[in-house]
C-alpha cells in the first residue's frame, strides 16, 4: 500500500469520498474535511468530529458529526464552498423518536445522498437509517436488529481464564450475549437500493456482521422482520465501510479479523491482539465475495474512483500515523 500524499492528519480518519473533480475528500475528525488533490492536502471546512461525508456537487458536501457533548456533535451539515450550514440535529431525533426503541444513544457515522437529493444518515448508536431533506425534515427509514453473539472471541482476546485481574470478571460472561447491529455505513447501489453495513457491537464476535439491502423509498422498516430489508452478504467481522466501484462491485471493509474489540483493547493496555483488516469485493446479487487486500492496519474507510483505483484510510485511529493509501 502506497501513501497517496504525505499529509499530517489530525485523525481519526472516519471516511473517504471521491469529489466530482476526482480529488479525494477525507473526514478527519480532528480537524474537518480535508481535500487531497495532486500532491497537496487542504482543509476545506473546519468541522471537528466529522465522521461521514458525501460530495453532491462541485464544492458541495453533506457531512455528519459523531455523537458526544460538543456543540457540533451528532448533527448533519451541508458544506458549500467551505461554508458549513447546520441542517439537522440527528442526536436530537434519536432522543425524541428513538426508532429502534432501545436505550437512547446516538452516534451518526455515515452519510449518503439519494437520487432524489436527500441525505441518508446511519446512526450507529441508534441502530437506525434516517432520511433528511435539505430543509432538515427528518424521518427514519429502517432499524437494524440485535443478534445473539458468542463471547468466545472476547474471552480469548482477554486471555481467559488467565485474564489480568482487573478484567478477569469478564471471563464469567455467559456463552452468548445480544449484540447490537451498530450500522456504520450506507451507500446507494446501482439499483437505487440502500446498502448498510454493520459493525455488530459488544462482545465483538467474529463472522456475524452483515450487509443489508433496503428497498428504495422504504420508510419505518424493522429489518429482520420487514420484507423491505434483506441480507445480501454476511460472514464479516466488524464492517466499517461500504462503497460501490464503477463496475457495480460492492466493496466491504472489515476493521479487523479479530474484531473491533482487538483494536479497542490496545487502547486499554492490551496491545498485539489485532490481526489486521480486510477489504472484500462482493457481488450484491449473489453475495459472493473475494478478498482484495488483507492485513490492513486499522482501516476505517474506503473509496473507489471512476477508474477503479481503490483508496483506504489506514492506522486511522492513531494520531500522527493515520494516512490514506492506494490499494492494489
Amino acid at each position: 500500500a502506497e501513501a497517496v500524499i504525505d499529509y499530517e492528519f489530525a485523525s481519526p480518519l472516519f471516511d473517504l469520498a471521491i469529489a466530482p473533480d476526482g480529488s479525494l475528500l477525507v473526514a478527519d475528525a480532528g480537524a474537518g474535511v480535508v481535500k487531497l488533490h495532486h500532491d497537496t492536502g487542504t482543509l476545506v471546512a473546519a468541522l471537528p468530529g466529522v465522521a461521514g461525508i458525501v460530495p453532491v456537487g462541485q464544492e458541495v458536501i453533506w457531512a455528519v458529526t459523531g455523537g458526544g457533548e460538543g456543540e457540533t456533535s451528532g448533527k448533519l451539515f451541508l458544506i458549500t464552498h467551505g461554508k458549513t450550514r447546520l441542517i439537522a440535529d440527528i442526536s436530537g431525533f434519536e432522543a425524541e423518536v428513538n426508532p429502534d426503541g432501545g436505550i437512547i444513544d446516538s452516534n451518526p457515522y455515515a452519510v449518503e445522498q439519494t437520487p432524489g437529493g436527500k441525505a441518508l444518515v446511519v446512526d450507529a448508536g441508534g441502530n437506525s437509517l434516517l432520511m433528511v431533506d435539505r430543509k432538515g425534515k427528518m424521518d427514519w427509514v429502517a432499524t437494524f436488529p440485535s443478534q445473539l453473539a458468542s463471547t468466545a472471541n472476547f474471552k480469548n482476546l482477554l486471555g481467559c481464564p488467565d485474564a489480568p485481574p482487573e478484567i478477569a470478571f469478564y471471563c464469567d460472561l455467559p456463552e452468548a450475549l445480544p449484540a447490537e447491529a451498530v450500522p456504520t455505513s450506507v451507500v446507494v447501489g446501482p439499483d437505487g437500493a440502500y446498502y448498510v453495513g454493520e459493525l455488530t457491537g459488544f462482545p465483538g464476535a467474529v463472522g456475524i456482521s452483515r450487509v443489508w439491502r433496503i428497498e428504495p423509498g422504504t420508510l419505518h422498516a424493522e429489518c429482520g422482520i420487514s420484507p423491505a430489508c434483506s441480507v445480501v452478504a454476511s460472514g464479516f467481522t466488524s464492517v466499517v465501510d461500504l462503497t460501490f466501484g464503477p463496475d457495480g462491485t460492492l466493496y466491504v471493509l472489515e476493521m479487523d479479523e479479530a474484531s473491533f474489540m482487538a483494536v479497542e483493547l490496545a487502547f486499554f493496555g492490551l496491545p498485539g491482539l489485532a490481526q489486521g483488516g480486510t477489504l472484500n469485493a462482493c457481488s450484491p446479487v449473489s453475495g459472493s465475495c473475494s478478498e482484495v487486500a488483507t492485513d490492513l492496519d486499522i482501516p476505517l474507510a474506503v473509496a473507489v474512483d471512476q477508474h477503479g483505483m481503490i483508496f483506504a484510510a489506514v492506522q486511522a485511529l492513531i494520531p500522527g500515523m493515520a494516512q490514506v493509501v492506494t490499494l492494489p
